[in-house]
């Protein structure tokens, strides 16, 4: 038996009272993830402890059966493996956006999810500004960068900017937890400062603005740690190999950290024009030799936090026609027996706009396996599976086969 696992992130929704009491989920067109309903079975995975932030990192790990209390570390250490970034024993490691501030308020999290190239030239601007032996920027996808402090402490309360879009930014400012944080938040917090005094007036943001785009006038560091201790797929589950497909760097950390092999397709940009089809034959050919296939999409976590609801429907339908239907009908033609299951990591509400900690929806087709009472995929029908509520590492050992309800 092979294995894959597709990951529609923040796929998750609550009723919308303007959409007749539906979820985005709900409203999308989706035959063939509904057929696996049907075929499969369902429940529910709480994938965020209550004590943890709900962030995706925190979400994804759960999915893969980890003990997030263990060996969560912070989002900078992941995307850190991701882009190939050692880091030493000392080395503080956090997230660090380029996030658009208007009028003293945090507009968005994502510099109006600016390219590539326009985020690369303004961190190489901040090295040369700000960097030194202690203090280094690392470019990472779009607005999702790396800011390593060496001898750091991360005993400090840090604000994820897409929890606070439209908020004013001061009091998101780091706040130390203890005295040995003290000096670590308040040199974070000046170079939050200096960056919006030396973006301002980029060539890159002038230009954008004059396009009407949103600057990318501030940096934004966050979700602190030091390199994690993870055991491997392969120690946990008997997973002999396995790989990670996504275009988000944190997502690539954590493969890397569980040990799986990371493959990268050509226009994955973890927004809604992101390679769906690339993805999706990425994944079958991966498993000519691999046990395990974790495909990890983004667009709708991204719909979800812009509020932008019939976007959001519209990424799961992609999902499911672009990506979903590729899958079960080149499984299908497979000597080898594929399992295949479908689950957000976290819902992204449209109406918030901010992750929750809320059970996710999902499914699990086994070829063979006799079905139960669900009959389409979405955050309620699942309620009827014959999974239950799961949460730690049940959902891995369900998908294997370890876990029998």
């Amino acid at each position: 038996m092979k294995y894959i696992i597709v990951l529609g992130d923040g796929m998750a929704d609550e009723p919308l009272a303007a959409y007749g009491g539906k979820t985005p989920l709900q409203m999308a067109e989706k035959p063939v993830i509904d057929d696996l309903a049907k075929r499969g079975r369902a429940g529910q995975l709480k994938t965020v402890p209550e004590d943890m932030h709900p962030g995706s990192e925190i979400a994804n790990m759960s999915v893969l059966g980890y003990d997030v209390h263990t060996v969560f570390e912070g989002r900078g250490v992941l995307e850190a493996a991701s882009i190939g970034v050692t880091l030493g024993e000392n080395d503080l490691a956090l997230r660090c956006n380029l996030i658009c501030i208007e009028n003293d308020n945090i507009k968005n999290h994502s510099a109006g999810h600016i390219s590539n190239e326009e985020s690369y030239e303004l961190i190489d601007f901040l090295n040369k500004k700000l960097g030194n032996e202690m203090i280094r920027f690392y470019p990472g996808v779009s607005y999702r960068h790396l800011l390593v402090i060496k001898g750091g402490k991360k005993q400090m309360n840090c604000t994820p900017p897409h929890d606070v879009p439209g908020k004013p930014f001061r009091p998101c400012l780091i706040k130390p937890e203890n005295e040995d944080a003290v000096a670590t938040a308040r040199l974070l917090n000046y170079l939050i400062l200096r960056s919006q005094a030396l973006l301002a007036g980029h060539p890159v943001n002038v230009k954008r603005q004059e396009a009407g785009k949103d600057m990318a006038n501030s940096i934004w560091p966050w979700s602190p740690g030091y390199k994690p201790q993870m055991t491997t797929l392969k120690e946990l589950f008997g997973i002999e190999k396995s790989a990670v497909i996504s275009a988000v760097d944190l997502i690539q950390g954590i493969g890397v950290y569980a040990g799986m092999d990371v493959i990268k397709v050509e226009g994955a940009t973890g927004l809604y024009d992101t390679n769906y089809e690339g993805k999706a034959r990425a994944t079958i050919e991966a498993l000519k030799d691999h046990d395990l296939v974790y495909l990890h999409v983004e667009a709708s976590d991204e719909a979800g936090h812009e509020g932008d609801v019939e976007l959001k429907t519209k990424t799961i339908s992609y999902l499911d026609q672009r990506i979903v239907k590729y899958l079960v009908d080149e499984t299908e033609k497979m000597d080898e027996p594929v399992t295949i299951a479908v689950l957000p990591d976290h819902p992204t509400p449209c109406a918030t706009k901010i992750h929750t900690r809320d059970a996710v929806p999902f499914i699990i087709y086994r070829p063979g396996e006799t079905p139960d009472d669900v009959r389409f995929y979405d955050e309620f029908e699942v309620v009827k599976g014959s999974y239950g509520l799961l949460q730690g590492d049940e959902f891995m050992k369900a998908l294997l086969g370890k876990i029998i309800n």
